[in-house]
């Protein structure tokens, strides 16, 4: 199996490493609450799967409708206290970390990492948010929501892949998100060999209109792209499309 990973849009990124299939934060439908998806959903085959790696609570992350489309044998990693909304959604084999945590799947390690980002549901669960390293012979970086925290530049050092998130889905974005002026500061921190923009260009709000689409959907892109290079010009930037793919070498 080649190393690779395909973005399937927000933050949902199918990870092929070390022989293991893992997906981040699935989110599967053309509509949530009050987004809408833009793009079609992405024609994948999700029925071989390691494992399912949530960040938080957030619904726009941990999505039960989303996690019913895919085997309930899967083994499902959530942030501690984020377990029983997963049990509630069928799944029995359920992995509860905290920050400093590691989980071995296969032939890659999973190890859980801090991520400065509330996580509550609605009069519901709360837990901690983690962003999450995998690591094999080569290593990623998913940080699900997070904001700036110096800490970041020891995550991991020499990594591979930073996926990271550079805008949100409203007008503006609060405390605990990276826009594409932080996104790329986050960017000097880590200092990965590459980096792939997510959580931008997937979905929008009920209330856009034609002329603020682009706002949610193509803008933060390109404002990414202007800061990277100036505060991190030696990491490659490569933008992916909803569906795109980047075979690691």
């Amino acid at each position: 199996m080649p190393e690779r990973l395909r973005w399937l849009g927000h933050s949902t990124v199918l990870l092929e490493l070390g022989g293991a299939r893992l997906l981040t934060d699935p989110l599967l439908r053309g509509r949530i609450l009050h987004l809408r998806r833009a793009v079609p959903l992405v024609d994948e085959p999700l029925d071989r799967l390691d494992a399912v790696l949530l960040s938080h609570l957030h619904y726009d992350h941990l999505d039960p409708p989303s996690l019913r489309k895919l085997d309930r044998g899967i083994t499902v990693v959530v942030p501690r206290g984020a377990g029983r909304v997963v049990r509630g959604a069928g799944f029995a084999s359920v992995e509860e970390l905290t920050a400093g945590d590691s989980l071995e799947l296969g032939r890659v390690t999973v190890r859980a990492v801090p991520a400065e980002h509330g996580s509550r549901r609605v009069f519901g669960a709360r837990s901690e948010a983690l962003g999450y390293v995998v690591e094999g012979a080569r290593s990623v970086y998913f940080p699900g929501d997070t904001d700036l925290y110096p800490e970041m530049a020891g995550l991991a050092p020499g990594l591979d892949v930073a996926l990271l998130p550079i805008w949100g889905w409203g007008p503006s974005l609060g405390p605990g998100h990276l826009d594409p002026s932080r996104a790329a500061e986050a960017l000097a921190l880590l200092r990965p060999r590459i980096v792939v923009p997510i959580h931008w260009g997937t979905y929008y709000p009920v209330q856009a209109t034609r002329l603020t689409k682009p706002a949610f959907l193509s803008l933060p892109v390109r404002e990414f792209e202007h800061h990277a290079a100036e505060l991190a010009p030696e990491v490659e930037v490569r933008v992916l499309p909803v569906g795109g793919e980047l075979v690691l070498s």
